[in-house]
This record gives C-alpha cells, structure tokens and sequence, in this order.
C-alpha cells in the first residue's frame, strides 16, 4: 500500500512544494510546484514576513491539491544557513589529581559546549535557552598546552578541549509553526536541510567516511560534514548564486532577473544571447561569459573551502558533493579542488538520479536542486525531528530530537553549567620558604552524581521522553593544609662533638619571625625561614661557643699604628684531629675541638716588631762584673705605662716611646759600681780597655774588662 508524502522546500530564492509516493520503501516523485518570492520575505533562511510566506505555501497547497485531493500534513525543514556554529575551547586543572577518564573527556567537552553557546549568547543578543545545540565535533584535546590525541589515562597540570558546535535558533522553528498554521497546514515533520540531503546522498553505511556535502542555493551555501559514523559539523558561507549572477549584471549591465535567466543559459554551454539595459542585443560565446564570472566562482569556492578546512579540523575531506542550483555554476568544481587541494574526481555535482531507490515522474526534471525538497520528504519521514519531554532536577524541559539525545543534551538545555558537574577544588595554601615561593593546592572536588530513572549515568547516556534526569552536585574540595615539616627539608638533623660534649644540632625554623617546630600548622601567606648550621662557625654559635669564635680570628696587635699579628697567640681549631678554619663544613658525627694559646706579653710583641726594651751588657771593672742596663724602649697602653711582662689582648694597641739608644762608654759603669777612690793615691792613673789605653768616653761592650791603674 503506498502513501503520499507532502514536502515544503521554503529557502532564500523560492518556496518548492514536492508530492512523493512511499510503497515497500521506495519513492517515486509524483509532482512538484516552484514559486519565487516576489518580495524580501526571508532573510537568511529565517522567516521575516511570516504573513507573505503563508500566502505563497497557501498557493502552493492549492495547486497540489486540486489534483491530488487535501494536504493537511506536510514535512518542512529548518534552513542550514539558520544554524549557528561557534568554536570555543574550554580548560580544567588537573595537577595532583586522578588519571583522566572517559567521564571526565566528556564532561570537560560540555563545558566547552556550553562556552561556545554562551559566546554565540553574547554574540546574537539572546537569552541561552533560545538555541537547541545540534551537534558538536572536537578539534583538538590538550594537555599542557599541546595537542594530544586523546586525554583518556592522561596526566598532566591542565587539560583543555577545543570543539566547533552548531545551534539551532528555536525562533526559526517557531516562525515555520506559525506560516504552516496560517497556511492551513499542520506541521507533520521537522529535519533540517543538510541533514536530508546527507539522508539521501550519502547512506549510513557511508558516514565512517570524512565527506562534505555543500548545498550551494541563492544566497548561502550549506555545508555538512560526515565522519565516524555521523554528523560531525554542520556550517555556512553567506555567498552562494547570488554572486554569480551580481557578476553577470555588472558585468553585461542587467537587471538582476535577467542576469539569473543568463547564468542558468550558462549550463547549456551554448553561444548566448543578452540584452542589456539600453534594450542592445549581443551574442557572447559560452567561455567568454565563463571568464567573466570567473572571479566570482573563485571567490565562491575560496569560501566554501575555507569553511570546510574549519569544520574539518583544518583537514581536506576525503570527497565534496555539491547540490543545489548554485553546484552548476562553470569550473566551480576545478576551482574547489584546487582550494582544498583534492583531485577533481573527488569533488562531484549530485542530481536526484544519485538518489537511491527512488523514481520521478517524467515532467519532474534532474536538476541538483530537486535533491534537498526529496531529501526533506524522505528525512522528515525516515527520521523526523520530534519534541521530547524530560525532567532535570525537577525542571521540565523540551528538546527536538534533532540526534540521539543524551544527558549532556538535557543539561545544556537545562541551563546546568558543566563546571557545577566537578565539585570546585579546595583552597590553594602558599607559602615562603627561604624566599621561595610554595603553592600547596586543595583537595580536588568530587564529581557530581547523574541519575537517570534512578540509575547511575554518564553525559552521554542516550536519553528518552519522559525520562526523569537527577544531577547531585559534586562536593568541593577540603582546602589545603599543611606543617611545616611537610614544606620543608628537614635533613640538616646531626649530632656533633665538642670538647668532649655531645650536642644535638638540628635547623631552627621561623615562621613570621617566631621560631617554631617541625609540627607548626601553617597558614595563608606565612613566611618560613629555615636556619642549619652548616659550617663550624654556625654551630659553635648555635651552641654559645661565640668567646671561642673571637679567640679562633687571628691575633693582632697595633704597634705604633701598624698591625702585628702574632700567630702562636691565636687558638688552633681542629676538626677530628685535624687543622680546620671556621668555614669549614661538618657532617653528623664529627668532632670539634681547639687548643688554647699561650698568653703573650709586652716584650713578645716588642720582639715581634723588633724593638728592644732593656739593652744589658756585662763587663768586669776592677776585678768585679757587672751587669749595665738601660731602657731602650718605654711601652704604654691606654694611656699608661706598662712592664715588659705586662699581658696583652687580642686587638690591644701598644705605643713604644724611645728613651736611649746611645752606645755604652767607659764612664757608664760608674753608675752600676760602688768602687771608690782610694784614699791616698797619686794624681796619675792610666784607663784601661782589655790591657788597651782608652778613655772615660771610650765606648765598652760586653765582656770588656775595664780597669783603672794608679801609678
């Protein structure tokens, strides 16, 4: 038994009303009726003048059903050019956290869906729900900045998606309701045209393949692609025949009609003949008026290529079919290839007769415009668009099933933002360790929980009408906490030895200028400083040995404004035994000790400068020794004078005053010796100097033997 099928084709140029006959799954186009709009009534596949619109589709209804009885139903489809595609990118931190899963992929893919709805939000001026998302691809998933093929097992700091997704305005389905219901006509079917023309042309056997169907009408030029087994991104170019014919009018100086008769005169590839405004008639040969609208066919497939680079993931498509009138347009197809650098035989025009099982009757001509009316007869019947009723979270909402619906689907359309789907992350904790900066980050938050009629689910669960969706949202992170012996290497711990005395070494620790142990709870902004003795001078600080450090510097004295230092006053430091200076490093277990100095006196700091004190000389006089001395030097310190034994401190300055420096003589003994004169002598006495004649003002020296002979 067959059944009738009335189809409505309302585009840019033209509203195209089409009856086909169903029997056992096969189609035989019956009949079909064109008429052009003759005023502006829709803008970019969108009804603007939804009165006018009606009035043509009455007119249409009416001629149809004067031979073949009522038409109450009929199946229409919204324009691809109303579809709105929109690229956004979307990113989640992912550090310290568990592997990525597949859950995970597709949440993060709905955020970025949602960020392009809300792009196309601002954009377009409109509240969010007023765009059904109909279907979304990914570009490319990254982590840490790179693309990576996939996320799945990943880890890593951020992992981002980029995707394309195409939204359906609902007001363009809504002014369809309204001119079908002022027509007297009741809405049977809703598709939309790149999908039944993709429904037609390319079967589901063949959607594994990466294929671009382009829909070339007046004013746009649709494009869907194919991949994996579906409709992976739908897209628009708002250049199309349009231009072409522009072209011509310029050109030949036409009115815009006659310039539309000529570009469909250009298919026949015959001489044409055109009449220009001024009422002249010329005949130009077929490749002339080819090289005219070159330019334009270049500019049109430059379009129509670039969008498909974009919607392909910047790829060219295994094949390109080219429907509607627009695909006819000369060297389009040579042009194209060279645009996406495939060969010619990958890109071909399509006509109903690439229609499987499907027949016509003889009036009813081939031409690749036809395809698109057939296609939406056949989809709407096949595989029509239709409102479900869910419930999100206690929210009734309706969604056309323009796909197999999922739960993401229901969540966009609840208004559900992804990033409520992840419990948010606990709060960060940095700190200042020795300067450094250290991010201690929380505790990441839990997913949220998805039911569906009660049963756990994912983002992709295919979903049902009258399905009832439940979204708990995730719980948030603990915030980040921390002690100090968490941040901080507490490896400087040693025990070392000194003089004899174990001591326990360990880092002292100051958080905002309080010293504090290992076990301290840190906070906020909390600055750290970690002190270790590293080096003996640190330790013998840390263990109250400073009065050592003072006497381990060199010992030095001023001398007359000049520095002496005096090596064997300094204390002799010794790690394990041996020679060590302060800045030497020690280990766990080693020992420290020092010996102490002799004390040094004034005259070992006058020997040191080379100065005498005391200058003592012995002689024998008249058969007695004696032993001369005189102050050479006078040494003062602060002010006063002091012995030759006198002790002397490390830094002390000493002053040598010179006294007498002159050489010893004969008469000098006089003052060391109790010899008298005799009481009775003679007026003459001769001096001697070792059995020598000498004088009273001789000079003497140690071991003289020095006499006085009376005669």
């Amino acid at each position: 038994m067959s059944q009738t099928l009335f189809a409505l084709d309302i585009g840019t140029r033209s509203v195209v009303g089409i009856i086909l006959e169903e029997t056992d799954g096969r189609f035989h186009v019956v009949d079909m009726v064109m008429k052009e709009h003759q005023e502006r009534a829709m803008v970019d596949g969108q009804i603007h003048n939804v009165i006018y619109v009606a009035q043509l589709i009455k007119e249409i209804t009416t001629a149809l059903e004067q031979k073949y009885g009522t038409l109450q139903k009929v199946s229409v489809a919204a324009a691809g050019r109303s579809l709105k595609t929109e690229q956004a990118e979307a990113t989640m931190p992912i550090r310290h956290r568990a592997i990525f899963t597949e859950e995970d992929m597709n949440r993060l893919e709905l955020q970025a869906v949602q960020q392009a709805q809300q792009q196309l939000v601002q954009a377009q001026g409109e509240h969010q729900t007023h765009f059904y998302c109909v279907g979304y691809s990914v570009l490319h998933y990254k982590l840490d900045g790179e693309i990576i093929g996939s996320l799945l097992d990943q880890q890593g700091d951020f992992a981002a998606v980029e995707v394309i997704a195409t939204f359906l305005p609902r007001v363009v389905v809504e002014s369809l309701i309204a001119a079908l219901q002022r027509a007297d006509l009741e809405m049977g079917a809703l598709t939309l045209e790149p999908i039944a023309a993709i429904n037609v042309l390319i079967p589901p056997s063949m959607r594994r393949l990466n294929v671009a169907l382009v829909d070339i009408g007046a004013g746009t030029s649709d494009i869907a692609i194919t991949d994996k087994n579906t409709v992976v991104a739908y897209g628009m170019v708002p250049i199309a025949g349009d231009e072409i014919t522009e072209a011509l009018s310029d050109h030949y100086l036409l009115d815009f009609p006659v310039a539309e008769q000529v570009k469909r005169q250009i298919v026949t590839a015959q001489p044409i003949v055109i009449q220009d405004i001024l009422g002249f008639d010329e005949t130009y040969e077929h490749e002339a008026v080819c090289q005219t609208i070159l330019p334009a066919v270049q500019e049109l497939a430059n379009a129509i290529g670039t969008e498909i680079l974009r919607l392909n993931n910047n790829e060219a498509p295994k094949a390109v079919m080219l429907v509607g009138g627009g695909s006819l347009t000369p060297k389009l197809t040579e042009t194209l290839s060279a645009v996406l650098q495939l060969p010619t035989n990958r890109i071909a025009v399509r006509n109903v007769e690439a229609i499987q099982n499907i027949t016509r009757a003889d009036h009813i001509s081939t031409t690749p415009e036809l395809v698109t009316p057939i296609g939406i007869a056949i989809a709407a019947q096949k595989m029509p668009i239709q409102y479900m009723s869910v419930t999100v979270n206690e929210q009734v909402i309706r969604l056309f099933e323009l796909k197999e619906m999922t739960v993401g689907d229901a969540l966009l359309a609840a208004n559900i933002k992804a990033k409520q789907l992840f419990g948010k992350p606990g709060q960060a904790l940095a700190v200042t360790v020795n300067g450094q900066d250290i991010f201690i980050p929380g505790e990441h938050g839990t997913p949220a929980e998805i039911l569906v009629n009660g049963t756990l689910a994912s983002t992709k669960t295919i979903i049902h009408s009258k399905d009832v969706i439940t979204v708990a949202e995730g719980l948030d992170g603990k915030p980040a906490t921390a002690t100090v012996g968490e941040v901080i290497d507490y490896t400087g711990h040693k025990q070392i030895t000194i003089n004899q005395e174990k001591y326990d070494i360990a880092p002292t620790i100051v958080v905002n200028k309080q010293i504090v142990n290992i076990d301290y709870i840190l906070h906020d902004r909390d600055q750290i400083t970690v002190e270790t003795a590293d080096t003996i001078e640190q330790v013998l600080q840390l263990t109250n040995y400073e009065q050592v450090i003072t006497q381990l510097k060199p010992f030095q004295v001023y001398v007359n404004q000049k520095v002496i230092q005096i090596p064997q006053a300094s204390v002799m430091l010794l790690l394990n035994g041996k020679p060590a200076k302060l800045t030497y490093h020690v280990q766990h277990g080693d020992s420290i000790t020092w010996q102490q100095p002799q004390k040094v006196t004034v005259q070992e700091v006058a020997n040191e400068a080379s100065l005498v004190l005391q200058h003592e000389i012995t002689v024998t006089f008249q058969g007695e020794q004696l032993v001369l001395c005189k102050t050479v030097h006078q040494a003062m310190m602060q002010q006063q004078f002091v012995e030759p034994s006198h002790i002397v401190s490390n830094g002390a300055t000493i002053t040598f005053i010179p006294r007498d420096s002159s050489p010893w003589i004969f008469q000098d003994v006089f003052r060391f010796s109790d010899w008298q004169l005799p009481t009775e002598t003679t007026s003459h006495f001769e001096i001697l100097r070792n059995q020598q004649p000498a004088r009273f003002d001789s000079p003497i020296f140690g071991g003289d033997e020095l006499q006085i002979i009376f005669k």
